[in-house]
C-alpha cells in the first residue's frame, strides 16, 4: 500500500492547532479526509506526546457507530470521554454529515442542533476540535453564521500532479498520460492494471458518489442525473448553463428533465465537490457575468469513467489540470473575458475574447491560457489575442503540452510547459 504524506494539509492542520476554532476538513469521499485526520494528524499528535485516552476518534459513516448519530447522543458519549478537565483533549470526527439525516438535509434548523453541538464542545477549554465533511451545505453561508466566526476550513482535493508523479514509479511523461487518464484518487495509486483501476472508478462513481446523492436527496431519476453528469463530463472546458443543457435533453428526446432539475442536480454535484464551477469574469469591466459557466471535474478519472473513457482529448483535460492545479495553490479562479472593438466587413463590432484563467490570491493576479501545443506563429496569436488585450500589469502566462522550456515572448508572454507548471508551486514566479 502506498503511502502518500499529503503534507500540505498536514502542514495547514498543525498550523491550526488549538487555535479556538472548529477544523473543517472538507473534499470528495475517498480523497484521503479521513487518512489525513486518522492516520496522518493522529500519528502526529502522538508524536507530540498526546496520549491515546486524550484523542476520541469517531468515524460517523461506520456502521458500528450508528447510534451516535443523532447530535445529542453525540454530544453525550463525547463528554463521556473528556471528563478529566486536567487533560487536553482532541475530537476527531469523520463524515460529519452523517449526522444529518435525508429527511433533515433541507432543514437548516437540523444543521443548526449540529453546529451546537460542536460549539458546545468549544466552550470546554480543554478541547480541539476537527470534524471532516463531503457535502459542501456544511459551509453554506447559513450554516457557517452558526459557528460564530469559530470555522475554520481546511479543503482537500484528489492527488495534485506533484504528490502523483512521486509516487507513480514512471517516467514524467508516463505518469503524466496516467493521470490525465485516471485521475488522483489516492487509491489508484495501489492498482497495477488498467482493468483494475477502471473497475475501480466504476466502483467509486456507482457505489460511493451516486448511491450518496440519491439517497440524500431522494433522486429517483437516477438516469436522468447519470445522462446530466455524461453532459458536464463531455463539456468540460465549454461554456454551458442548465437551459443549454435543458434544450440538448429535450432535442433527444428526454423531456422530463427541465432546466431547473438541471440546475438543482448540478448544485448535488458541486455539494458532494465531484464538479466545480467557475463563472465569467469581464477583465475590463471587473464585473461577472452570470450566464453561462464552466464546470470542471475534482478528478479526471471519475469523469473519464463516466463516458466510458472514449472522449480523451488532452487539450480539455489538460484545461481541467490547470484548474485544479489553481484550486490546490489557495486562488480563487475565474473565466476571464476581453471585451474589444474590432473592424469586419468594414464595420466596427463588438468582440468577447476569452482568458482560460484568471487566477486570483490575495494581491496576486495571474491571467493563464491552455495551449496544447503552439506549433507556428498562427497558434501563438491565437493563443495570445485575448492576453495582449488586458491593459494591466500582471502576469500573462501560456501553459502548454510539450516539453519546451520556459520562455518569454516579445509580448511579455511567459510559455512553459505543464509538467514544469504542476510541479513547481511557484512556477508562476518564474
Amino acid at each position: 500500500m502506498k503511502i502518500i504524506k499529503r503534507q500540505k494539509y498536514l502542514d495547514k492542520l498543525i498550523s491550526k492547532m488549538d487555535n479556538g476554532m472548529i477544523k473543517v476538513i472538507t473534499g470528495i469521499r475517498r480523497c484521503g479526509k479521513s487518512f489525513l485526520l486518522f492516520e496522518l494528524f493522529y500519528d502526529y499528535l502522538l508524536e507530540q506526546g498526546i496520549s491515546e485516552d486524550c484523542i476520541i476518534k469517531i468515524a460517523l459513516d461506520d456502521a458500528e457507530n450508528e447510534a451516535l448519530l443523532d447530535p445529542h447522543t453525540l454530544s453525550a458519549y463525547i463528554s463521556d470521554h473528556i471528563r478529566d478537565k486536567s487533560k487536553h483533549y482532541y475530537v476527531l470526527l469523520d463524515e460529519i454529515q452523517f449526522a444529518i439525516t435525508q429527511k433533515e438535509l433541507k432543514d437548516k434548523d437540523s444543521y443548526v442542533r449540529l453546529y451546537g453541538v460542536l460549539n458546545g464542545l468549544l466552550r470546554k477549554r480543554n478541547v480541539d476540535v476537527y470534524v471532516t465533511g463531503s457535502n459542501s451545505k456544511l459551509l453554506s453561508t447559513d450554516v457557517m453564521t452558526e459557528f460564530r466566526g469559530r470555522g475554520d476550513r481546511v479543503h482537500i482535493a484528489p492527488l495534485s500532479f506533484s504528490e502523483y508523479y512521486p509516487a507513480h514509479g514512471g517516467t514524467k511523461d508516463e505518469a503524466w498520460n496516467d493521470y490525465l487518464l485516471y485521475g488522483g484518487m489516492p487509491y489508484i495509486l495501489n492498482l497495477q492494471d488498467e482493468e483494475e483501476k477502471a473497475k475501480y472508478l466504476v466502483s467509486l462513481h456507482n457505489e460511493i458518489y451516486m448511491k450518496d446523492i440519491s439517497e440524500r436527496y431522494g433522486i429517483s431519476n437516477s438516469s436522468g442525473m447519470e445522462d446530466l453528469q455524461k453532459v458536464l463530463a463531455s463539456s468540460v472546458s465549454s461554456l454551458t448553463n442548465p437551459q443549454k443543457i435543458s434544450d440538448t435533453f429535450k432535442s433527444s428526446g428526454m423531456k422530463g428533465i427541465t432546466a431547473p432539475t438541471i440546475k438543482e442536480y448540478i448544485s448535488y454535484l458541486q455539494d458532494a465537490h465531484l464538479v466545480q464551477k467557475a463563472e465569467r469574469y469581464n477583465v475590463k469591466g471587473r464585473k461577472y457575468i452570470s450566464t453561462p459557466s464552466k464546470y470542471y471535474y475534482s478528478d479526471l478519472g471519475l469523469r473519464n469513467v463516466l463516458l466510458g473513457f472514449r472522449q480523451f482529448e488532452k487539450t480539455h483535460l489538460m484545461e481541467n489540470v490547470i484548474y485544479n492545479e489553481l484550486i490546490y495553490r489557495g486562488f480563487s479562479v475565474d473565466v476571464g473575458v476581453v471585451e474589444i472593438n474590432a473592424k469586419e466587413k468594414g464595420k466596427s463590432v463588438r468582440k468577447q475574447l476569452e482568458v482560460d484563467f484568471v487566477a486570483n490570491l490575495g494581491n496576486r493576479r495571474y491571467y493563464i491560457q491552455s495551449a496544447y501545443a503552439i506549433p507556428d506563429k498562427e497558434k501563438m496569436e491565437q493563443e495570445q489575442a485575448s492576453l495582449v488585450c488586458i491593459p494591466d500589469s500582471f502576469k500573462k502566462i501560456i501553459v502548454v503540452e510539450s516539453r519546451m522550456p520556459l520562455w518569454r515572448n516579445e509580448q511579455g508572454i511567459t510559455i512553459m510547459n505543464i509538467c514544469d507548471f504542476l510541479l513547481d508551486e511557484n512556477s508562476l514566479d518564474k
